[in-house]
């Protein structure tokens, strides 16, 4: 442990749980590299992965965006080929890219297919897939509508996913973002996690909530009066 990290471990009480905005105040604190580091939500599920379907997955859109330029992939033909060229898709085609990708270009964010395109996508599953970057209708990524869903990725939009211990990883925005634009950011996450719990689900659904820096300790924040608050909002 670095003599860096030892410091700002210093500045986090760890027997506390904080509200969103004396975590976000700690987070400031914290800061202390030279790039502008993201602010990443850990939410663990109170969830045993092995005994759902499906694991929990959903999407957000964040209302100040994820302070990163996100490059846009669309596979589409004809008339959607120049929809998502026009909404503002980095890169649009088919065979071509799915033939770069083969060949290690990785060089976008966000990926979007329409329907009639899978077929071209689907050899791409295991290259894809496991930087959660597979278009899924789950999730509105395989859609015919790409002009809507080109703009929403481009304002900040969030593909999610439990992982296999039962967690889900969110980045909200990043440390320059003024104390607002976070805990707007934060609550448009969390509320999105808390529409996808499964209707089988009993009991506590959310067992804890941490926030962190790129390179800080997580602060831990107290789940139960972030849910109330949510609830009255």
């Amino acid at each position: 442990m670095s003599k860096r990290y030892t410091a700002l471990l210093e500045k986090v009480d760890r027997s506390k749980t904080y509200s969103i905005d004396e975590a976000i105040e700690v987070l400031k604190g914290l800061h202390s590299t030279k790039f502008d580091e993201t602010v990443d939500l850990s939410i663990k599920l109170g969830i045993d992965p092995k005994k759902l379907q499906q694991p929990v997955r959903g999407s957000v859109v964040l209302p100040n965006g994820t302070g990163k330029k996100v490059r846009v992939l669309v596979f589409a033909s004809g008339e959607n080929l120049k929809k998502a060229q026009d909404a503002g898709a980095d890169y649009v085609g088919g065979n071509e890219l799915t033939e770069k990708i083969k060949n290690g270009w990785l060089e976008f964010d966000y990926v979007i297919a329409t329907p009639d395109m899978m077929k071209v996508v689907a050899p791409l599953g295991k290259i894809l897939g496991p930087r959660g970057l597979m278009p899924n209708p789950k999730t509105g990524t395989v859609t015919d509508n790409v002009e809507s869903i080109v703009k929403e990725a481009k304002k900040g939009k969030i593909d999610f996913k439990m992982d296999k211990d039962g967690n889900i990883h969110i980045p909200v925005g990043k440390i320059s973002f003024s104390n607002e634009m976070l805990k707007e950011n934060i609550i448009s996450a969390i509320s999105s996690v808390m529409s996808v719990k499964p209707s089988g689900v009993k009991g506590t659904y959310i067992k804890s909530i941490h926030l962190s820096l790129t390179m800080s300790p997580s602060v831990k924040l107290d789940s139960n009066r972030v849910l109330q608050y949510l609830k009255g909002i």
